[in-house]
């Protein structure tokens, strides 16, 4: 049986990878999580059955520090390492810059230090984002391998963690892929994120703010795309061979895992207006000048994975009504606080 660990499997987009390997695997699976505001606790696991699923064994661990013996020796040798455990609200990047890149950064540290240990590890995916490549202009979609250009502490902090991956890649011959991906929507998402946080308004009647340029008239784009496609995306990596891989050369080792279609936010928030069959109340602000980091537009170029074969399982319309429905029906993570 194989084994795969999942850092930050109790956060959103993690445990929508639990979820998934559970259900289209035999293997078992190992978490690590620090349990942060983010993750809410056990509760998202706990929502999907997971402590029923005799394979999946759950750490409380902060990737802050390096691991302890006793951890180390619990988890035992791993065949795959997916690295989803960081700090990921752009707005708490800005307000503390300091402790979020240090997190960020320590992390992928120790848990490279501690994979240069592992003698069956068969591939090791850092996970990253869009936002590397900072804003993308009008026609322009970011491929693998383009310049980075952060625009905020986020993602100048995610961008590090790339540029480490690869230097343990280069060094130690570790079996690194990057993975790229845009903003994920699904069930269980903090209330913080877009998605939920105008369900919410929504049903409250109140007034959603769109992020839009200085003439407050052009909304922002982003490639939404659901967590359960892209987990779908990286269990596809993870069957391929590296010779498989390494027939698509430019951005070596890097892909990127892109909704089918370049959706603004003001339609996104219209969208979940209709399904919830009521009227939106919105107000056009100019975040991009006021608050520098904010970009108006993320782009990344899916070409790479289609020509391995992979395309999103579920369109985005589908994937909303879903999210939508099922954050109706569970009201609950509309309001918890974290």
């Amino acid at each position: 049986m194989k084994k795969i660990l999942i850092t930050g499997g109790c956060g959103f987009i993690g445990h929508h990878f639990v979820e998934h390997f559970i259900k289209n695997t035999d293997w078992e699976i190992i978490v690590l999580d620090k349990l942060s505001y983010a993750s809410n606790g056990f509760d998202r696991i706990r929502d999907i059955n997971c402590f029923k699923e005799e394979r999946v064994r759950i750490f409380v661990s902060d990737l802050n520090r390096p691991l302890t013996q006793g951890v180390i020796q619990e988890i035992g040798q791993v065949d795959y390492i997916v690295n989803l455990a960081s700090e990921s609200h752009v707005d708490n990047s800005i307000k503390d810059p300091v402790n979020f890149i240090q997190n960020n950064v320590n992390l992928i540290l120790n848990l490279l230090e501690w994979a240069r240990e592992l003698k069956e590890l068969k591939r090791f995916i850092q996970f990253s984002t869009d936002e590397v490549y900072g804003t993308a202009p009008e026609g322009v979609n970011h491929k693998e391998g383009d310049r980075y250009n952060p625009g905020n502490p986020y993602s100048a902090s995610k961008a590090a963690q790339e540029a480490i991956a690869i230097a343990y890649a280069n060094t130690y011959g570790l079996p690194i892929t990057i993975t790229s991906t845009m903003n994920c929507i699904g069930e269980r998402q903090h209330p913080e994120k877009f998605v939920p946080m105008v369900i919410g308004k929504v049903l409250k009647s109140e007034t959603v703010v769109i992020h839009a340029d200085s003439t407050k008239t052009k909304a922002g784009t982003r490639f939404y795309i659901h967590a359960r496609n892209v987990a779908s995306a990286v269990d596809f990596i993870l069957d391929r061979t590296d010779e498989i891989l390494d027939k698509i050369s430019a951005g070596r080792g890097k892909f990127n895992i892109v909704g089918e279609k370049e959706i603004d936010n003001l339609s996104l928030a219209k969208m979940i207006a209709g399904f919830l069959g009521r009227e939106l109340k919105y107000e056009m602000v100019d975040f991009h000048s006021s608050r520098p980091g904010h970009d108006l537009r993320y782009a990344l170029d899916g070409t790479k994975m289609k020509l391995l074969g992979w395309e999103p399982k579920v369109t985005i319309e589908e994937s909303l009504k879903k999210t939508v429905d099922w954050f109706v029906k569970n009201p609950r993570w509309l309001n918890y606080d974290g």
